[in-house]
Protein backbone atom coordinates (compact mmCIF):
# COMPACT_ATOMS: atom_id res chain seq x y z
CA UNK A 1 0.00 0.00 0.00
CA UNK A 2 1.32 3.40 -1.01
CA UNK A 3 0.88 6.04 1.70
CA UNK A 4 -0.76 9.35 0.87
CA UNK A 5 1.22 12.59 1.13
CA UNK A 6 0.36 13.20 4.78
CA UNK A 7 1.16 9.63 5.75
CA UNK A 8 4.46 9.89 3.91
CA UNK A 9 5.46 12.89 6.03
CA UNK A 10 4.82 10.89 9.19
CA UNK A 11 6.74 7.92 7.81
CA UNK A 12 9.69 10.16 6.93
CA UNK A 13 9.78 11.33 10.55
CA UNK A 14 9.74 7.76 11.78
CA UNK A 15 12.37 6.56 9.32
CA UNK A 16 14.72 9.17 10.80
CA UNK A 17 14.02 8.17 14.41
CA UNK A 18 11.64 5.61 15.82
CA UNK A 19 9.70 4.73 17.81
CA UNK A 20 7.98 8.02 18.60
CA UNK A 21 4.93 8.84 20.65
CA UNK A 22 1.88 10.57 19.18
CA UNK A 23 2.90 13.77 20.99
CA UNK A 24 6.41 13.66 19.50
CA UNK A 25 4.97 13.13 16.03
CA UNK A 26 2.37 15.86 16.52
CA UNK A 27 4.99 18.34 17.76
CA UNK A 28 7.05 17.70 14.62
CA UNK A 29 4.22 18.04 12.07
CA UNK A 30 1.44 20.21 13.48
CA UNK A 31 2.83 23.45 12.06
CA UNK A 32 3.11 21.97 8.56
CA UNK A 33 -0.45 20.60 8.56
CA UNK A 34 -2.09 23.03 11.01
CA UNK A 35 -3.56 20.03 12.80
CA UNK A 36 -5.02 19.45 16.21
CA UNK A 37 -3.57 16.71 18.37
CA UNK A 38 -6.72 14.63 17.83
CA UNK A 39 -6.20 14.80 14.03
CA UNK A 40 -2.66 13.48 14.45
CA UNK A 41 -3.86 10.64 16.67
CA UNK A 42 -6.64 9.72 14.24
CA UNK A 43 -4.19 9.68 11.33
CA UNK A 44 -1.80 7.46 13.29
CA UNK A 45 -4.66 5.11 14.13
CA UNK A 46 -5.68 4.85 10.47
CA UNK A 47 -2.08 4.28 9.43
CA UNK A 48 -1.90 1.41 11.89
CA UNK A 49 -5.10 -0.08 10.45
CA UNK A 50 -3.64 0.21 6.94
CA UNK A 51 -0.48 -1.64 7.98
CA UNK A 52 1.79 1.39 7.56
CA UNK A 53 2.70 1.61 11.26
CA UNK A 54 3.45 -0.73 14.12
CA UNK A 55 1.74 0.47 17.29
CA UNK A 56 3.53 -0.48 20.47
CA UNK A 57 3.85 0.65 24.06
CA UNK A 58 6.39 3.05 25.49
CA UNK A 59 5.72 3.18 29.21
CA UNK A 60 2.04 4.09 29.54
CA UNK A 61 1.91 5.71 26.09
CA UNK A 62 1.48 4.28 22.62
CA UNK A 63 4.54 4.35 20.42
CA UNK A 64 4.66 4.29 16.63
CA UNK A 65 7.20 2.79 14.25
CA UNK A 66 7.16 2.50 10.47
CA UNK A 67 6.09 -0.92 9.24
CA UNK A 68 6.74 -0.17 5.57
CA UNK A 69 10.22 -0.22 4.12
CA UNK A 70 11.68 3.21 3.44
CA UNK A 71 13.56 2.44 0.24
CA UNK A 72 10.72 0.43 -1.33
CA UNK A 73 8.18 3.17 -0.52
CA UNK A 74 10.39 5.92 -1.91
CA UNK A 75 11.15 3.87 -5.02
CA UNK A 76 7.42 3.46 -5.69
CA UNK A 77 6.89 7.22 -5.36
CA UNK A 78 9.88 8.00 -7.58
CA UNK A 79 8.80 5.54 -10.27
CA UNK A 80 5.23 6.87 -10.26
CA UNK A 81 6.58 10.42 -10.55
CA UNK A 82 8.86 9.46 -13.47
CA UNK A 83 6.04 7.72 -15.29
CA UNK A 84 3.16 10.13 -14.62
CA UNK A 85 4.92 13.49 -14.61
CA UNK A 86 7.83 13.03 -17.02
CA UNK A 87 6.37 10.16 -19.05
CA UNK A 88 9.61 8.23 -18.71
CA UNK A 89 9.61 4.57 -19.60
CA UNK A 90 12.77 3.77 -17.69
CA UNK A 91 13.75 4.30 -14.07
CA UNK A 92 14.96 7.63 -12.76
CA UNK A 93 18.76 7.74 -12.51
CA UNK A 94 19.72 6.83 -8.96
CA UNK A 95 22.40 9.56 -8.84
CA UNK A 96 19.62 12.14 -8.55
CA UNK A 97 19.07 10.84 -4.98
CA UNK A 98 22.73 11.12 -3.96
CA UNK A 99 22.20 14.34 -1.98
CA UNK A 100 18.97 13.19 -0.32
CA UNK A 101 18.73 13.77 3.43
CA UNK A 102 16.46 10.72 3.63
CA UNK A 103 18.40 8.10 1.62
CA UNK A 104 21.66 6.85 3.09
CA UNK A 105 24.58 6.18 0.75
CA UNK A 106 24.41 2.45 1.43
CA UNK A 107 20.72 2.43 0.40
CA UNK A 108 21.38 3.81 -3.10
CA UNK A 109 22.13 0.44 -4.69
CA UNK A 110 18.95 -1.03 -3.20
CA UNK A 111 17.00 1.96 -4.52
CA UNK A 112 18.54 1.55 -7.97
CA UNK A 113 17.55 -2.11 -8.07
CA UNK A 114 13.98 -1.34 -6.98
CA UNK A 115 13.61 1.44 -9.55
CA UNK A 116 14.77 -0.91 -12.31
CA UNK A 117 12.35 -3.62 -11.12
CA UNK A 118 9.42 -1.19 -11.00
CA UNK A 119 10.29 0.13 -14.46
CA UNK A 120 10.32 -3.41 -15.86
CA UNK A 121 6.94 -4.11 -14.22
CA UNK A 122 5.49 -0.95 -15.75
CA UNK A 123 6.72 -2.00 -19.20
CA UNK A 124 5.11 -5.44 -18.86
CA UNK A 125 1.83 -3.95 -17.63
CA UNK A 126 1.79 -1.10 -20.13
Amino acid sequence: MKPNTTELEILKLLWRHQPRTAKEIHDAIHVKFNWSYSSTRKTLERMGEKGLLIIGEQGNKKSYSAQVDKVATLAAYAQEFAKNVFELDGPLPVNMFADSRLIEAEELSELEHLLETLSEQDKREG
